[in-house]
């Protein structure tokens, strides 16, 4: 059965999340704003769900057409093969949102769909009422310059919800954005990696998975678990092949540093939860005092965003600091998102590459400083 899927993203990342589904084998992917277009069967909806690092969620899409009023709406919502993808017990509650159309009022839209789905329903199951007690089935109405988009969830809880993080911090980075920054660097599991603003541990975590090729939903569920749609052999098949691939024997070299003592025992408990215990190293540290004997490291952080008035001046110092240790290791590549407009002033040197990305609502810019290429290893050599 070839179905439409939909990974959506924040804005900035689809290129990122479009990469991920080519490396995993699918050809035919659409990139636009804000969501990556694919096909695939139920088992895709396993496996896109269980791999992909920086997308939010998978939809599963149902329709698509134009939509100027209340009857059109209704008429071809009522036309799809719902009882395709909705059992007799399906609880389907609906949800939507309208941008620059002229069906502006989405409870309105919602109510019109959800009629349209039951009448499709009732034709089909042969019943006059549907007691929605069993499997859940979010649908969303979307509309965007009267294009209606029709719908359902396939993820349950965002997948940036790792299951490792049950502590952070007051403005945690994201699951979804930290596993972006880290595909932005050159680091591969055999060089050095350090956040030294560790916060609740968000990038050495995710760094450990992208290092020992751990999928970023092996420790959670999903709503479409519970579907008739897809076979428990499907899941199953798709989580074999997460414990396949993993390389849990990959040594790997993690280190988060904080300021605040508190961040890094969360830090470390986060570890713990996501397997990686003994593995990643967490310590107590400003970034003034990094040192390292190690050569061709990747530093990557989420450094203070000077918003308020009276941040700028730490925001202004620390990201002097960091340009010192840029300086004092030449092997070394750097990253840093912020939005601290003076970053590379303060930093003394302009970035190798710049990209402007989103952490939540906050404009912010992903500074690039390349160190210097490791050595090319050659026959001799080994």
């Amino acid at each position: 059965m070839a179905l439409s899927l939909i990974a959506t993203t924040a804005m900035g990342l689809e290129a990122i999340a479009a990469k991920e589904l080519r490396d995993l084998g699918y050809e035919d992917v659409q990139v636009e704003n804000g969501k990556i277009i694919f096909t695939g069967g139920p088992i895709d909806i396993c496996r896109s769900n269980l791999w992909l690092r920086t997308a939010d969620r998978i939809k599963l899409k149902i329709g698509e057409f134009k939509a100027t009023s209340f009857e059109e709406l209704f008429e071809q919502t009522k036309a799809l093969p719902w009882a395709d993808y909705l059992p007799v017990n399906a609880e389907f509650p609906v949800t939507g949102k309208s941008v620059k159309s002229q069906l502006y009022s989405v409870p309105d839209c919602q109510a019109i769909v959800k009629k349209a789905i039951v009448e499709n329903l009732k034709q089909h199951y042969h019943q006059e009422w549907f007691d929605e007690n069993g499997p859940l089935y979010k649908i969303e109405v979307s509309l965007l310059k009267d294009q209606a988009t029709l719908t359902i969830d396939t993820s349950g809880a965002g997948l940036h919800k790792r299951g490792y993080r049950y502590y952070h911090g007051q403005a945690p980075l994201k699951e979804t954005l930290a596993a972006a920054l880290i595909t932005l660097t050159n680091w591969t599991p055999d060089r050095p990696f350090i956040d030294p603003f560790c916060g609740s541990g968000t990038l050495p975590i995710e760094a450990a998975l992208i290092g020992q090729n751990i999928a970023p939903g092996f420790n959670r569920d999903f709503i479409s678990e519970d579907w008739t749609l897809i076979s428990q052999a499907d899941w199953d098949k798709a989580r074999e092949e997460v414990e396949d691939l993993a390389k849990y024997d990959q040594p790997l070299n993690i280190l988060g540093t904080d300021i605040d003592h508190q961040m890094v025992e969360l830090s470390a408990g986060n570890a713990l939860e996501a397997g990686f215990g003994d593995l990643i190293k967490f310590k107590q540290m400003q970034v003034s005092d990094f040192t390292s004997k190690e050569e061709y490291g990747c530093m990557v952080g989420n450094p203070p965003y000077g918003e308020r008035m009276g941040e700028y001046k730490e925001a202004e110092e620390i990201a002097r600091q960091l340009g010192h240790l840029y300086r004092e290791n030449p092997t070394w590549s750097f990253y840093f998102i912020t939005s601290f407009d003076d970053f590379e002033k303060s930093f003394g040197k302009k970035a190798s590459k710049k990209r402007k990305l989103y952490n939540g609502r906050i404009r912010t810019d992903y500074y690039q400083y390349f160190g210097k290429r490791p050595p090319r290893i050659t026959k001799e050599d080994v």
